[in-house]
């Protein structure tokens, strides 16, 4: 069986559609396969993203190959979930997209940014609940 591919999707795609990705990857690659891209990407990881996603789930996403991508390097996708910052893509097509309307922690203290992670996990894994439920 081919798992459905999932696109996290944010302007720059340095921090939570990164973090999405790399959480996708680790707690429900059972469900789906995770990407991520953005709009206008930046040149690099988040790296409170990276230092935190460490620390917290031992995942090093530039060690797993996760780098910014823009949207044309993304595979065929069957969900797209923006993260909050407004990004259309009427260029993907999917037969699921949703918005988590997250807030961008860039340049917010610690537990701003884990509050965000934290809140991604639990999207992450009701997306993946859904997902193998056949609910979406």
């Amino acid at each position: 069986m081919t798992l459905p591919t999932v696109a996290f999707i944010c302007t720059h795609n340095s921090c939570r559609s990164q973090i999405a990705e790399a959480l996708g990857r680790a707690l429900a690659s059972d469900a789906f396969t995770s990407y991520s891209a953005g709009t206008t990407i930046k040149s690099a990881i988040n790296p409170d993203a990276v230092r935190l996603m460490r620390s917290l789930y031992g995942i090093d996403m530039p060690a797993n190959g996760q780098h910014p991508k823009t949207l044309d390097q993304l595979p065929h996708i069957d969900v797209v979930v923006t993260m909050g910052c407004g990004v259309a893509c009427p260029v993907i097509p999917a037969r699921l997209r949703e918005d988590w309307g997250l807030e961008d922690p860039t340049g917010k203290d610690d537990a701003a940014f884990t509050a965000t992670i934290r809140d991604i996990e639990r999207d992450i894994r009701d997306l993946r609940s859904r997902l193998l439920n056949h609910q979406v």
